[in-house]
Parts: structure tokens; C-alpha cells; sequence
């Protein structure tokens, strides 16, 4: 049997990991969290590929590879979960499932940080566990693609 490709996507700042807000996003690096993602797909067999960009097209662009070239997305937009209707509509258009994922509660977070456009658009959004939220999207992404 095939083993599953997954496209691992991290929004805007998302490279600041380790150094930006340690107190809200932990002190993990976006390479450390890259490869605790990548581990966990090694036990699920599962093959993961990671993609960081700051720009908003360049998400959609991401977005749109990955419908064509993977089976599922595991996506942080960051900022952009509370403002883009183009990363939205992007994942709108692809047939591959996407499990949303941020470090924090957004929830319980400012109050402009309480909404996702996104999320709508995601078979489903785990939040505030941290790191460790990724492995649990991941480990839901391919619960998902088993089915």
C-alpha cells in the first residue's frame, strides 16, 4: 500500500518560532516542530513535507500544490486565519482534507483572534495544546485518509 502525503503549511511569523511571544507559541524552532511532525508521520506512515511562507499568495499557491500532489494538509495560516477569504477559498477548491491547527487557544485569545475564516473550510481545527496540536492533526489527518 501507498503511504500517505501530507503538506505541512505554517503562515506569516511563523519562522519567528522559539524567538517571537516564547511565552504564547513556546520556545520550539519551526525546524524542531517541522521535524516532531515529520517523526509522528514516520509512526503513522504517513510522509510529511513542510512549507513556511509569509505571504498570502504564496499560502494559496501552497494550498493549491498540495490539492494536486498530496492526499492531505496540516495548516497553521497564522494571522491570516483571521482575515483571508483567498486561503479560504483555497482550500475550498482542493479535494484533499485540511485539519487546521495553532499553537494557542485562539479562543481565548484577544477577541479578533477568536474567529477563523478558515476553519469553515477545514474538516477540522485543534487549538492551544502547543506543539503537540500539530501531532494531534496529523494523527486526526490520518484517521481521515485511512477511512
Amino acid at each position: 500500500m501507498k503511504s500517505k502525503r501530507v503538506l505541512l503549511i505554517n503562515g506569516p511569523n511563523l519562522n519567528r518560532l522559539g524567538l517571537r511571544e516564547p511565552e504564547v507559541y513556546g520556545r520550539t524552532t519551526l525546524a524542531e516542530l517541522e521535524e516532531e511532525v515529520r517523526a509522528e508521520g514516520r509512526v503513522l506512515g504517513v510522509e510529511v513535507e513542510a512549507v513556511q511562507a509569509n505571504g498570502e499568495g504564496e499560502l494559496v499557491s501552497a494550498i493549491h500544490r498540495a490539492g494536486a500532489e498530496f492526499d492531505g494538509i496540516l495548516l497553521n495560516p497564522g494571522a491570516y486565519t483571521h482575515t483571508s477569504v483567498a486561503i479560504r477559498d483555497a482550500i475550498q477548491s482542493v479535494s484533499v482534507p485540511c485539519v487546521e491547527v495553532h499553537l494557542s487557544n485562539i479562543h481565548a485569545r484577544e477577541p479578533f483572534r477568536q474567529h477563523s475564516l478558515t476553519a469553515p473550510a477545514c474538516i477540522g481545527l485543534i487549538a492551544g495544546f502547543g506543539v503537540y496540536g500539530y501531532r494531534l492533526g496529523l494523527r486526526a489527518l490520518a484517521h481521515r485518509l485511512e477511512r
